[in-house]
């Protein structure tokens, strides 16, 4: 018998046929002998359904009344989906984030689990129940209610998962698995049977909207073995795990996109130690996510600092640049929401010189503009223009030949073929 963690999100309750269909999935499971926990998100469009009352009550609703607010979600979903299982002669048992001990730290809004007590959902599988936990939520030490950002429910499955010591914990999304690229934008995109912690959390850190950062870290970190599969096919996913000898170790596993961040960028900073540490600690105390950072040559005494951050964190990051403008002496600070960024992520990088150059010359040849560059050990990005997207995604995608069925050489610029 297995314990096993499933996580369904938004759309696969969005209907009470939907929530039906889960019961009966979650129901087949726990007939079959396995332990079984479901994390529920809330249903549909609900949580932006909820932002938006509160926009029209409060045009900057307190954080803390927001996670307050966002947190009813994801309860109603819990309750139905129990209701669900009990209306076909079935045991379940419906918990908040906070009745089955996620605790997290006080930054309302995009809070970060300390630690798990899952002593009652543990209780609730002994007894033979299915139990039915509220993604997306938790509580301080001193009962604070959080929530843990968007994509916060794979979060809170993994680390259930951890917490009752789980054989695997899935994910079920609308998709079938994690792709060499977005479907949407590539015809010939190809799932991924397998994939390593570390290039997942790069392909979920440059867009790869499947799986949550956060949760991937937390897998990694916990050994918490996670399928990625459809909730509306009994088909295999994607299967993210610690690397080892059996996975394919592909050059580059996949192109990844993200439009969600804006660049930021302060004129005329006086060039001298400590501005860079002033600039990013401000923010930093600010919860803003800074991702990519450049710094310009200096010249006659001053450079531009720039950078991008989720457009999520715009009106914070605009607050903190205002008051930095003035108090560092600097000219002026702009903010461009109109970028995206692309990447190239793959474990074979590291010991194949010349991706970086096949990458740029793909670009140039698509007429694609390169604004900023980052990169790590397996992975390559560039800020570019949000309206070029599909372009270099699909022009990337041929280069390096992720098409299944279709071996498409890659000359790099040195001439080394790939």
């Amino acid at each position: 018998m297995a314990v096993v963690v499933t996580k369904f999100g938004g759309t696969s309750v969005g209907t009470t046929e939907r929530i039906r269909a889960v019961a009966e999935r979650l129901i087949a499971r726990r007939q079959a002998g396995d332990s079984v926990v479901a994390v529920v998100s809330a249903m549909g469009h609900v949580t932006d359904e909820l932002v938006d009352l509160a926009r029209q009550l409060c045009s900057d609703p307190p954080e803390r009344e927001m996670d307050m607010l966002l947190s009813t979600g994801e309860q109603v979903s819990i309750a139905l989906l129990a209701m669900a299982i009990h209306a076909q002669g079935h045991q379940a048992i419906s918990f908040t984030g906070p009745q089955v001990g996620i605790v997290t730290d006080a930054v309302h809004s995009k809070a970060k689990i300390t630690a798990v007590r899952a002593e009652r959902v543990k209780e609730a599988l002994e007894q033979g129940k299915i139990v039915i936990v509220a993604g997306f939520q938790g509580t301080t030490p001193d009962g604070q209610i959080t929530t843990l950002g968007r994509g916060g429910s794979d979060t809170t499955a993994v680390a259930i998962a951890a917490g009752v010591g789980a054989d695997v914990c899935e994910i079920y999304t609308d998709v079938d698995g994690v792709y060499t690229a977005d479907p949407r934008i590539v015809a010939g995109a190809r799932k991924i049977d397998s994939i390593s912690y570390e290039e997942m959390l790069e392909m979920a850190a440059s867009g790869a909207g499947v799986l949550q950062m956060r949760a991937v870290e937390f897998a990694r970190n916990h050994g918490v073995v996670i399928h990625c599969r459809s909730s509306f096919s009994d088909a295999p996913g994607t299967i993210v795990k610690e690397a080892d000898e059996t996975m394919e170790q592909a050059i580059i596993s996949g192109v990844t996109h993200d439009t969600s961040e804006a660049k930021l960028t302060i004129r005329d900073v006086p060039d001298h130690p400590g501005v860079a540490a002033t600039v990013f600690g401000r923010l930093a105390e600010n919860n803003v996510n800074v991702d990519m950072i450049i710094q310009n040559v200096s010249e006659d005494g001053t450079t531009d600092i720039s950078f991008t951050a989720p457009k999520d964190d715009l009106s914070r990051a605009k607050r903190v640049l205002a008051e930095l403008v003035d108090e560092l002496g600097a000219r002026e600070w702009l903010v461009d929401e109109s970028i995206a960024k692309v990447s190239l992520v793959g474990a074979g990088m590291k010991t194949h010189p010349g991706i970086a150059a096949g990458m740029f010359k793909t670009l140039a040849d698509a007429s694609v503009n390169i604004d900023l560059i980052s990169t790590s050990p397996i992975r390559i990005s560039c800020v570019i223009s949000a309206d070029q997207v599909a372009t270099a995604v699909q022009a990337l995608h041929r280069a390096f030949g992720l098409e299944d069925g279709l071996p498409v050489e890659v000359r790099l610029a040195s001439g080394e073929e790939v």
